[in-house]
């Protein structure tokens, strides 16, 4: 009953958008550029097939660009924790170069690996996906009790067991943190690297391609099903979240 109560306000929500959108903002704005919801739904059913297709095709870009950006994010971490002069130098670096727009990018990206090569969205993904895994988990590894850290000390403990037994598990939180939003951030640079040219069977080709033809509904139904992908990609780093952060040390007061 409590899940009930927890997501009824935002079923209720949702259920009031899709009725503005289908009887009110799609009428005023044209159903040519805003197709109804009822017929981004019977697009979607008609093309399913292809759909899912290209979404698990553009899912496995993300998936790669969020596996290699996130190793070398934890991985990066890990060492400017332990070597705080290191990070501060190459910190304003870092962050100069999480500046630089995705949209940019794209295109060198591209140009390095080739277009239709599926490495050239794996970096842009895993470039979208470093920073916030490096910042959260850096701010975990940091953010340890210092009587944690002290108790440790006393044990005469090296650095080693020092990170394995107090600084990771108390970092756990922050990693899943930066993981969960990188989910969402790979997914985006997979799609928009496909703008610049890809796979006739990636996910963002089909969405291009579909505008440009005037088929707006099926446009929508592409982004849907982007969406459903970025969703199930969510729940499931929140799931193993769940399941590594059971019993981790707290880093509150």
């Amino acid at each position: 009953m409590s899940v009930v109560r927890r997501w009824l306000p935002a079923l209720l929500v949702f259920a009031a958008g899709i009725a503005l959108w289908q009887f009110v903002f799609s009428p005023l704005a044209g159903k040519f550029l805003l197709p109804r919801p009822s017929a981004i739904v019977t697009a979607l059913w008609d093309n399913h097939g292809v759909l899912l297709r290209a979404g698990w095709y553009t899912f496995k870009e993300a998936l790669g660009g969020f596996l290699a950006g996130s190793f070398l994010a934890i991985a990066t971490a890990l060492v400017l924790a332990r070597w705080r002069r290191v990070g501060e130098a190459l910190m304003p670096y870092m962050i100069a170069v999480n500046a630089v727009p995705i949209i940019a990018f794209a295109p060198i990206a591209n140009a390095w690996f080739g277009v239709l090569n599926p490495h050239s969205k794996m970096a842009i993904a895993g470039v979208l996906c470093f920073f916030p895994v490096l910042v959260n988990t850096l701010r975990g590894l940091t953010s340890v009790r210092p009587e944690s850290i002290e108790l440790m000390r006393s044990y005469a403990a090296s650095q080693v067991d020092v990170f394995r037994r107090v600084r990771i598990p108390s970092a756990l939180p922050f990693i899943f943190t930066g993981l969960k939003v990188a989910t969402v951030l790979a997914m985006i640079g997979a799609i928009v690297g496909d703008y610049f040219g890809g796979s006739i069977n990636a996910l963002g080709v089909q969405i291009e391609n579909s505008i440009s033809l005037f088929d707006f509904p099926l446009g929508w139904a592409a982004v849907v099903v982007a969406s459903a992908f970025g969703i199930a990609f969510y729940l499931a780093v929140s799931l193993a979240e769940r399941l590594a952060v059971r019993g981790a040390p707290s880093t509150a007061d």
